[in-house]
């Protein structure tokens, strides 16, 4: 009898059956939680009986992470007025000098108070001088890569990406995806994607969308949609893709729900929550200070 149809004791070596008592510690499967092991041998050996079992449950666990709505967008909320930031990124700025993602509305108001205090120009958050040379911004920069900062090796790959050097760009995209950051894994899919400075390969497209998306980024959400709708034939997939992204606020999801909806492959209901959803999104990134910042 396989694994999936009966419940494997997981207090004992799935391969030699010894218990885990005393100074005996038994390791979970490294793909799936199913089984647990004594040691490496037992796991070798169990492999080919485990196998099949393994990757089915490994891949309902990878759906059950990816498929989760997240509570917000990789962008997080802007550090000081603690308001989501908006999806549009020229609502938004990122310090050379602390490098904090800072929406339009605080730096709007930090310059209001240094014009009125004739103050010098400094980070809306950190308070320190602006650098007022190329040179002297690349140094902060360099200074917070080194401190190990993803989002100054992202800002550091996406003007090396600017200027053509596509293998410097690479590189610190593939830093920055390491530490989690979900913008440096939706560039990196974007490379894979059209064999910019390394090869087309569409596996690793697919797992650098995924990795964004679980991060919070619609807009690798809804490239994951296209790719399960248009290549993979999986509408059940896209749509649920299309539903995580546009209630995240993501503009284009909601087109190609109201297109679903108008072929019938959407319901009333469902269209009318994720509409609400979105708006919602949309309007928590709202505030008096933001809208004085786009006058």
């Amino acid at each position: 009898m396989s694994e999936e149809n009966i419940k494997v004791d997981t207090s004992c070596c799935a391969s030699c059956g010894i218990a885990e008592i005393d100074d005996i510690k038994l390791k979970e499967c490294s793909d799936c939680d199913l089984v647990r092991y004594c040691s490496d041998a037992c796991q070798k050996e169990h492999n080919s009986q485990h196998e099949e079992a393994c990757k089915r449950r490994a891949a309902e666990l990878r759906d059950e992470l990816l498929f989760k709505q997240p509570e917000s967008t990789h962008l997080g909320d802007c550090p000081i007025c603690c308001l989501p930031l908006s999806l549009d990124r020229q609502k938004s700025a990122t310090t050379s000098c602390c490098c904090k993602i800072i929406c339009e509305g605080c730096n709007y108001a930090n310059q209001m108070r240094e014009e009125e205090k004739k103050l010098q120009h400094s980070c809306p958050f950190c308070r320190k001088p602006v650098p007022s040379t190329e040179k002297q911004c690349d140094k902060q920069i360099l200074k917070r890569i080194a401190a190990n900062d993803p989002v100054a090796m992202l800002r550091k790959g996406i003007e090396q990406h600017r200027k053509g050097d596509y293998g410097s760009a690479f590189e610190y995209y593939v830093k920055a995806a390491k530490l989690g950051d979900a913008e440096a894994q939706y560039e990196l899919a974007i490379l894979y994607q059209y064999g910019t400075g390394v090869e087309k390969d569409e596996v690793k497209q697919i797992n650098y969308l995924e990795e964004a998306s679980i991060g919070g980024h619609p807009i690798a959400r809804y490239r994951l949609g296209l790719t399960e709708g248009n290549i993979n034939g999986s509408a059940e997939r896209a749509l649920t893709h299309f539903f995580i992204a546009a209630k995240l606020g993501e503009n284009d999801s909601i087109k190609v729900l109201m297109d679903a909806f108008r072929n019938g492959l959407v319901s009333k209901d469902d269209l009318a929550s994720a509409l609400r959803a979105h708006q919602a999104a949309v309007d928590a990134t709202k505030s008096p200070q933001r809208e004085a910042a786009e006058e």
